[in-house]
């Protein structure tokens, strides 16, 4: 050995400088730092650095390029001394750290300096820095098993660990996730678009678009991303973590019942399909007259002889199938933009018969009284009863009595039977007044009926022809109509219905008319349907 440190004399060094972005590393002088005080401590003790080498890389585990290149180098006797801050920026893994010690043993290494700690190529000196790089290891892995350990204790306690989901925020000052009482409001209303008027994932896209919710890079969300957003179960109030469900002590967003059905939407549907053309507006709403088939959308482009261009957009049935040849004419889009309007405002509610339905809420309101105090009362039993077989299920967890996979399943089906247990019980105890907010929610939407028509906003067309008309609308030689409109069956029910007819009444008694309801219809189940009249 004396023979090739001889032959390596004088010594050479190489400079490694490293930092990890990793939480361990945090206090860590930085890069420039690092530099500074190797270049002066190498002047100060003469030594002889022929090269620089620079990594930002955890070294927690083996594989960092730089490091392995620079070793490498010292292997061909490029140079027989690393200078470094510490031991722990050369390995905090043991691959690295007994490669070290093995090129101490060969002699490729003769010199290892560090302006922190003290080292003497000797016996006593390789296992001094045995000692120094075990003891960098476990630091690495005492801290890395005590921030799981306190995430677990968090996602127990309910605390989502990690960035709030759109909707909600991230409060630095309480460390909690709240609401964001502007988006919370957009993504429960795209949740109830997607669960109740038959929206499609481009149409929920374009809805959060138009209340300018947008992906980080600023464009509009992808259709994965709003499948992902609408299978959260952090809207309802549990959290997924680590394949796991758990209960999360932020407030929910949407109903367990709103989020159940938009699941089985989605279960329907399938996966998203990659769609060939940009989706026009009214894509998905109406269905052909003559063969059934739906009707769908083209932007086309017209280039004339004489150079003028073009644009414009028109609706044809798909005519996919072979055995009948469908003759459903073509219709431009401000035709049936301009029919859909007619129709939306057959069915608006004036102001002054808002104005009515409003009082006769507020003395409803007054008069109901339902009592289900039993029902609520056996809800929390049964609830009382899943939090004892969850404890059951945890112990023999536990106790490993019961296999991982099957806790987890086991785990998320009691949790997901116990929130809408709760939510049962709680909208039983609301009772007396839970009819009142959906009701007012109905008047606000007839009345914006109106508006609506007016307006350019033809997604807000489709959204409210889908709450009156379903998949009811159908186009027959160039005119939309619902299907069955003549004699009932299928058109617009309750109290869409009811206005309806609230209008032809209207126009043949032109005077002061107001809109009662039938005696004995229940508040609790509150619908006009047939019963909804107009008197003087």
């Amino acid at each position: 050995m004396d023979k090739i440190m001889q032959n390596l004399s004088p010594q050479k060094f190489f400079l490694y400088a490293r930092k990890s972005t990793d939480v361990e590393d945090k206090q860590v002088r930085s890069i420039e730092d690092q530099l500074s005080e190797l270049r002066a401590f190498a002047k100060t003790e003469g030594l002889n650095v022929i090269e620089e080498f620079i990594e930002k890389q955890s070294a927690k585990i083996p594989g960092r390029s730089i490091f392995n290149e620079m070793l490498n180098r010292v292997e061909r006797g490029e140079a027989n001394g690393i200078l470094a801050w510490h031991a722990d920026r050369l390995a905090r893994n043991s691959v690295d750290g007994g490669r070290i010690i093995y090129l101490l043993d060969c002699g490729h290494i003769a010199a290892l300096k560090f302006p922190t700690l003290w080292f003497e190529n000797t016996p006593q000196g390789k296992f001094m820095l045995n000692i120094v790089f075990g003891q960098s290891k476990y630091y690495v892995d005492s801290l890395a098993e005590n921030t799981k350990r306190g995430l677990r204790q968090k996602v127990r306690r309910g605390e989502y660990p990690s960035l709030a989901p759109i909707g909600y925020i991230n409060d630095v000052r309480t460390k909690s996730i709240v609401v964001d009482k502007k988006k919370s409001v957009v993504i429960r209303h795209a949740f109830e678009l997607y669960a109740k008027n038959g929206s499609r994932l481009e149409d929920i896209s374009n809805f959060l678009a138009q209340h300018n919710i947008l992906s980080s890079s600023g464009k509009r969300i992808k259709k994965d991303r709003i499948s992902f957003i609408l299978s959260n179960p952090f809207y309802y109030g549990h959290f997924r973590y680590a394949g796991e469900i758990y209960e999360g002590k932020h407030q929910p967003v949407v109903s367990k019942k709103i989020f159940d059905k938009v699941q089985e939407v989605l279960k329907l549907r399938g996966k998203p399909q990659k769609a060939k053309n940009e989706p026009q507006p009214f894509c998905g709403l109406l269905s052909c007259a003559s063969c059934g088939m739906m009707i769908t959308g083209e932007y086309k482009v017209k280039k004339q002889k004489n150079g003028n261009v073009h644009y414009y957009t028109y609706y044809r049935c798909t005519k996919k199938r072979k055995d009948f040849k469908c003759p459903e004419p073509c219709i431009r889009q401000e035709k049936l933009d301009e029919q859909l309007s007619s129709l939306l405002q057959k069915f608006s509610l004036k102001p002054d018969w808002a104005a009515g339905l409003r009082e006769m809420l507020e003395k409803d309101k007054t008069e109901a009284a339902q009592s289900a105090t039993a029902f609520v009362q056996k809800s929390r039993e049964k609830i009382k009863t899943i939090s004892v077989k969850l404890q059951r299920l945890l112990d023999g967890y536990l106790e490993q009595d019961i296999e991982r996979e099957i806790y987890r399943a086991e785990k998320a089906k009691l949790l997901s039977e116990k929130k809408s247990l709760e939510e049962q019980s709680f909208n039983l105890e609301q009772k007396r007044t839970g009819w009142l907010e959906p009701m007012r929610e109905w008047i606000k939407e007839a009345e914006s009926l109106p508006k609506i028509a007016q307006e350019s906003n033809l997604f807000a067309k489709k959204v409210a022809c889908r709450t009156l008309f379903g998949s009811n609308l159908v186009l027959a030689g160039g005119r939309v109509r619902a299907e069955g409109a003549e004699s009932g069956a299928n058109a617009p029910q309750n109290q869409w219905a009811a206005l309806c007819a609230a209008h032809d009444l209207a126009l043949e008694k032109p005077k002061s008319f107001v809109l009662v309801r039938d005696p004995g219809l229940e508040p609790g189940f509150f619908c006009l349907g047939r019963n909804l009249v107009i008197v003087k």
